[in-house]
């Protein structure tokens, strides 16, 4: 097995997805957005995978496993599973480095400016570095990554005990980082689609 690319999302099933944005765009309109963002990042980190040995893993919550296949029917599909962002994040990264995973990647769905070329950037960042993070610009990460010398369980440090959600997520994630000594890059500043206010990011990408 090559390097590996971990998409994160969830099941549309309106009234459970970007519940931030419900005000907004009613249940459905949510979930459909939902669906769109997860759609657009799929067919990026696809594109990766044309002419390399690279692999994609799609870990999910909500619905089930026949809810995924019928949504995306060529992937492959693997519950998240943790009490929290950072114990589900750990344990996927565990899963595909068990089964021979490399540099390994993992992305949220919620970033419509995400590119292969950011995708290819951060595998070239993980030969030099620890760890790589894709910084988002309401205070998280859109993207972290891990070498190939990089153990899985060293993430529990940076991820356990965080507050996942606020704007701190990156600031106290890369002081963690610093302190255990571990090398890192950063990808380019990104928006994540979170909010009413985020929207316009997405018209963006899909208008230009």
């Amino acid at each position: 097995m090559g390097d590996q690319l971990i998409l994160f999302t969830r099941f549309p099933e309106p009234g459970r997805v970007k519940t931030r944005l419900i005000p907004a765009l009613g249940e459905q309109g949510a979930a459909d957005l939902h669906r769109k963002l997860t759609d657009t990042c799929l067919a990026c980190l696809l594109e990766i995978c044309k002419d390399t040995d690279t692999g994609i893993t799609v870990f999910f919550s909500g619905g089930n496993k026949q809810q995924m296949y019928r949504w995306l029917p060529d992937m492959s599909l693997v519950r998240q599973e943790g009490a929290d962002l950072g114990e589900r994040m750990i344990a996927a990264f565990s899963r595909v480095r068990a089964l021979g995973g490399k540099h390994i990647l993992l992305v949220g769905s919620d970033c419509p400016e995400l590119s292969p070329a950011i995708i290819r950037q951060g595998l070239q960042y993980l030969l030099a570095h620890d760890l790589v993070l894709g910084p988002a610009r309401d205070g998280g990460y859109y993207l972290v990554g891990i070498s190939t010398d990089f153990a899985p369980e060293f993430l529990g440090p940076l991820m356990i005990d965080m507050e996942w959600g606020t704007g701190d997520v990156l600031s106290i994630t890369l002081a963690r980082v610093r302190r255990a000594g571990y090398s890192h890059a950063l990808l380019p500043l990104l928006h994540d689609i979170d909010r009413p206010e985020d929207l316009e990011y997405f018209e963006i990408v899909h208008q230009g």
